[in-house]
Parts: C-alpha cells; structure tokens; sequence
C-alpha cells in the first residue's frame, strides 16, 4: 500500500473511482478498465493501480475473482436520494431531538466588538498559570502500572479534597460519596433532569433564569412552570405541584436577589410535601463583596436538595469541572447516569485541580480573584453612577461577576436597534429579556446583563463611556 501514501496519486485515483461508482458510472457487477488500462490512462504504475484496486476491494467497493477481471461490488451502486425532510435533518429523531432543534440557537457574536460586556468570561490574566502547571506536572507525574477507566463519581482525592473545600467556603456538610464529578454545571443540570423529570413531568423554574438550564428541562421533555422573582427571591406564596424546582438562591440569575430565609423555608416545605427535589445552582457562590458568602440552601436540608457547583466563575469556563452534590438516595443514580454518559470526567485535570485543593492555592487564587472583581465591580458601578445618573438603573452588584442595567428611556421594543447602534459603536451588550419565559410578560424597558470579570478596569471605563455615548446620542434621536 506504499504507492497510495508516496505522492497522493493512488489516493485521488481511489476516491475518483468511488466517485465514478457513486455516480453510476460504474454499475454493481459492471466490469472494471484492466490495471494497465488504468495505469495508462493515469500515467501511473500498474503497481498503483493495483494499490489502489486492493484498498477498493478491502472496503468493500469491488470484488476480484481468480483469473475474471475486477468487478464492482454488489451492495456499491449508487447511493438513493434521500427524502427532502429526510435530507434536511428531520426524520427519524427522537422527541428529544425534535425539541433540540425547536430551541432557539446560540446567541453567537456577528462581528468583533472593542468592548465585550457579555457574562460568563474570565480574564486569562487571573488564570493562575504557574500553579496549575505545577499540579498538572505533579499529576502526570505519578505514574500508574496500567492506564484504566476511573470512578464514574470522579477522582476520590478529589472528592475528598472537595469536601474540606465546601464545607470550610460555603459551609456544607456531606460524605464524599454524596459527590459527583461532572464536565461543568451544565452537565450537573442535565444528569438532575434526565433522572428526575419524564416527559411532561413539571419543573418550577424562576423567571427570569439560566437560559441553557431552561434548554435542558424543554429538550427532555418537562412542563415548564415559571415562577416570578421579586427582591427575595422565588415567589414562593403559591407554588404549583411539581417533581423539581430549579432555583439560584444565593445570586439569583440574572437579577441578583438573594433568597430571604422566609422563602427558602417555605421552599423547602413545598418539597417536603410533595416529595420534590430542588436544583440548586451556586454558579459563582465565592464572590461576596459586602459581607461573607451566602450560606447555600444545601445547608439547611441535605434530603431534598441537590447542590451544583463549578470552577467555571472562578478558575475557567474551558475546563469542564464541576460537582453535584446529592442526596444520600440518589448516589446510586447520578453515578450510574454518569457512568453511561462519558464513564467519568478527566482524570488528569480532576487530579490537577486536588493537588491545587490540598495544597491551599485554590483558595489564594479564590481570594485573588475576589479582589481583582470587586476593583472591576466598583469601575462599573462608579462609572455607570457618573456618567449615566439617573438614566440607569443597577440591581444585583452586591455578588457575583455581572450586574443588571436597566435603562428606562429605551423601551423594549427599540431593543433591537439600541443593540445594534451599541454595536456600531465598538460595544458587545447582552439583554436580559432572552432570560424570561416566552410566554410571560417581560419588563417595558431594556434591560443589559453586564459581565465584568473578563474585562480590565481601563476596559470596563471606556465601555461605559461608549454606553454612555450610546445612549446619549439615543436621547437625541
């Protein structure tokens, strides 16, 4: 086979005969042209051809006889064509894929912009480089006798490492066998609605929430139930039967309410009750600027409540790592899920990120991280409260890494075009109204979910001084 692989010519003669086959130049049975022929006709070797006739005979495209000329396979005509609705996608999927596709696409960046206020990115520059080098090389480093598939519950150092961390951070009590290594907090989501929710079941999710979480809980199938938000949280006075509850009770997203302990009592009698689980998503729980972290609700009820957790808001969003912490009764359950799904998440990097655990760096880099946000929040909110007054209003800068802006003089039907005059103008800016069920009411006026962690101070003045041209030229209109 050396004379496919030398200059490429045996190869292209390959997939031109395939594409002649395909085509229906050569028939099933029909004869083809004799290796000197061909080799002729190419002006190549009989030894290529040969090659190449063998490499088509051994997938199957022809077949040889001894001593008849070689012919084309029977099963190797040319391919039907597909149904139209077959062609484009659609035939054959499952409901779950039907749902998938009916879900809106990604909000995806049409053009680059100067300044990118959008949630969710970190600075590389606060990545802590040299110490997750060095635990990645310690990791690497111990070597195994054999390479082999891990615990579907993830690495034990880990875990174990894990469960000194939330309890000395965010105060939670749990065995190690209560937690589960996911790829990120995206799978944590969707292993808890594919164990807990069927087809029609019904899940009690806030509005406005987590886009992609609602997008797990359409696509298998749930009845969604949108709960309002108010300045405490989930509006729990009259809360429907449901199977789960979604809710981010610590930093509600993306408005920024804590849950007072009012609400989360009367949520966690709701599933008492019922006998109901709760999600609860603390997707950037450390950051606290004003007074310590809020205690999670995990804490006040192990039974019925299911924590998500994730180094995405704190080390990166590329690593994939996060944690679920269940019930006692559903170890067996989110194991065996993860398991069938991607049999555990990487071992070297779980391992890497308990060397930075055990080692205390985590939450030196945590505590770095902390500072370096509250600098940018306090840019932002200093900067909005100077150069846009009373024209904007800010909720939710107390935690986290973004801030609401709501900004009373554009009204949300001229969202749209103030986006894309902002666009115009060097400035990337991401709406709220995206964030709250489609069949409820949304606000009247625009609201801008802005993301400060990925950004500098410097970065995060000229984009609200570009924000504030924006709307300065928008008043003129």
């Amino acid at each position: 086979m050396d004379q496919l692989n030398e200059p490429g010519i045996g190869r292209r003669l390959v997939e031109a005969i395939k594409a002649q086959i395909h085509q229906g130049a050569y028939r099933p049975g029909g004869r083809l042209p004799s290796t000197r022929a061909l080799a002729a006709e190419w002006g190549v070797s009989r030894t290529t051809v040969t090659a190449a006739y063998e490499q088509l005979i051994a997938e199957g495209y022809l077949e040889a006889r001894q001593g008849a000329r070689t012919t084309v396979a029977s099963g190797a005509g040319p391919a039907p064509e597909p149904p139209q609705a077959e062609a484009a996608g659609c035939v054959g999927l499952s409901g779950f894929g039907r749902r998938l596709l009916d879900l809106s696409p990604p909000d995806l960046q049409l053009a680059p912009v100067t300044i990118d206020f959008r949630y969710g990115e970190l600075a590389g520059s606060d990545f802590p480089t040299l110490a997750w080098r060095r635990a990645l090389i310690r990791s690497a480093t111990r070597r195994t006798a054999r390479l082999r598939y891990d615990d579907p519950q993830g690495s034990a150092t880990l875990r174990a490492a894990l469960q000194g961390y939330v309890w000395r951070a965010r105060g939670i009590r749990c065995d190690v066998d209560q937690i589960i290594i996911v790829n990120g907090s995206q799978q944590g989501i969707d292993l808890c609605a594919r164990l807990l929710l069927d087809p029609g079941g019904r899940c009690l999710i806030e509005d406005p929430a987590y886009g992609l979480a609602r997008a797990i809980f359409v696509a298998v199938g749930a009845a969604l139930v949108p709960v309002p938000v108010d300045r405490e949280g989930l509006q729990t006075h009259a809360m429907p039967d449901a199977r789960l509850a979604y809710v981010t009770p610590s930093h509600q997203f993306p408005l920024g309410h804590v849950m007072s302990v009012a609400r989360r009592s009367a949520l966690l009698a709701w599933a008492h009750r019922l006998g109901a689980y709760i999600v609860e998503d603390d997707y950037d729980g450390e950051y606290r600027y004003d007074i310590a972290p809020i205690p999670p609700l995990q804490t006040m009820d192990q039974d019925r409540v299911i924590y998500v957790g994730t180094v995405s808001k704190t080390l990166s969003p590329t690593l994939r790592l996060g944690y679920v912490i269940v019930p006692r009764g559903l170890r067996a359950a989110f194991a065996g899920a993860k398991r069938l799904t991607d049999r555990h998440a990487p071992l070297l990097e779980q391992e890497a990120f308990a060397e930075l655990l055990s080692s205390g760096a985590y939450e030196r880099h945590v505590r770095s991280a902390r500072r370096r946000n509250r600098a940018r929040r306090a840019a932002l909110v200093d900067g909005l409260d100077q150069l846009l007054g009373d024209r904007v209003a800010v909720t939710g800068a107390q935690a986290g890494l973004h801030l609401v802006a709501w900004l009373p003089q554009v009204p949300a039907e001229a969202e749209a075009d103030f986006l894309r005059a902002a666009r115009a103008a060097g400035l990337g800016l991401h709406p709220a109204s995206p964030l709250y069920d489609p069949a409820t009411p949304r606000p009247g006026h625009l609201g801008l979910l802005l993301g400060y962690a990925g950004l500098s101070v410097l970065e995060i003045e000229k984009g609200v001084r570009l924000l504030a041209g924006v709307l300065a030229n928008w008043g003129e209109l």
